[in-house]
């Protein structure tokens, strides 16, 4: 099992002044960190290519689709643009050294259309990643697609539902990332959604219900663990919450308040709770 916390706790964008906070998280234990890329043009690859090297850490990559760009959008024209985004994001992953891409990797986070999902907005989104999946190979890049809770899509909410997609887009670097902070909002047995995404599951983020430490809250951990065990899976377990403090995180993610004393508490104490569990 890895262990990696989500560099959002801290900041925005990575540029080289974060390269001692780097240090202090490998310190801390962890095996790995988890960067925001929005588009791969902007991302500071080599510096976070550096601190990595610096300390010997692993890293993922999670992103979310920009500038209104959207795979399920009934504009033949936005849909290329989203694809075209997304297979730079996927060639920069990959020369940033990680293997997996992960996130709401459909729609803009927020969107809301009104109405429950159509036949036709599954059936793009299923047509987009096929398209994208050798291009995955190719790269050596995994994209793990995040179902997300009601209030922030209304195209992919549930376990069940993000297994059938990977069933049909039928590609072996498409899969699932599954995040117990959205499972515990949408299950009715977060264990049972592990289950229920094993064949397709990528990568976890484990999160409390209120984004705060890990153990701290009411989400079933014990159970969790043992679904992990029982279904073979020893990959990324990756904590992921906001920093507060900086508006442009706060807003989007909703994180009106401190989810703990420091950042430093939701990971390094995180990060003992899990090793707890795990061992």
């Amino acid at each position: 099992m890895k262990f990696g916390v989500n560099l959002l706790l801290w900041m925005a964008d990575f540029d080289e002044s974060h390269l001692p906070l780097l240090s202090r998280i490998r310190a801390a234990g962890f095996d790995g960190v988890e960067a925001l890329m929005y588009k791969g043009r902007d991302f500071a690859v080599n510096a976070f290519r550096k601190g990595l090297a610096g300390t010997g850490m692993e890293c993922t990559i999670c992103s979310v689709m920009v500038d209104g760009l959207s795979l399920i959008s009934e504009d033949a024209a936005i849909r290329t643009k989203a694809v075209e985004q997304l297979r730079e994001n996927i060639a920069v992953t990959a020369q940033a050294g990680a293997k997996i891409i992960a996130g709401p990797l459909y729609s803009p986070v927020g969107y809301l259309s009104g109405t429950r999902r159509t036949p036709d907005e599954w059936k793009r989104g299923v047509d987009c990643w096929q398209q994208l999946g050798p291009w995955l190979a190719q790269h050596d890049v995994t994209a793990a697609i995040e179902p997300l809770n009601r209030f922030e899509t209304y195209f992919l909410n549930t376990a069940a539902d993000a297994a059938r997609f990977c069933d049909e887009v039928g590609h072996p670097n498409v899969g699932i990332l599954f995040d117990t902070f959205h499972s515990n909002i949408e299950e009715k047995n977060i264990a049972d959604g592990l289950r229920k995404v094993a064949p397709h599951l990528k990568h976890i983020h484990t999160c409390e219900n209120d984004r705060g430490t890990p153990g701290t809250g009411h989400v079933e951990w014990k159970s969790v663990f043992e679904a992990i065990r029982e279904i073979g899976y020893d990959d990324w377990l990756t904590i992921e919450s906001f920093c507060s403090t900086l508006p442009e995180i706060a807003a989007a993610t909703a994180v009106w308040r401190d989810l703990a004393a420091t950042p430093e508490a939701v990971a390094f104490d995180g990060i003992w709770f899990l090793k707890k569990m795990t061992y």
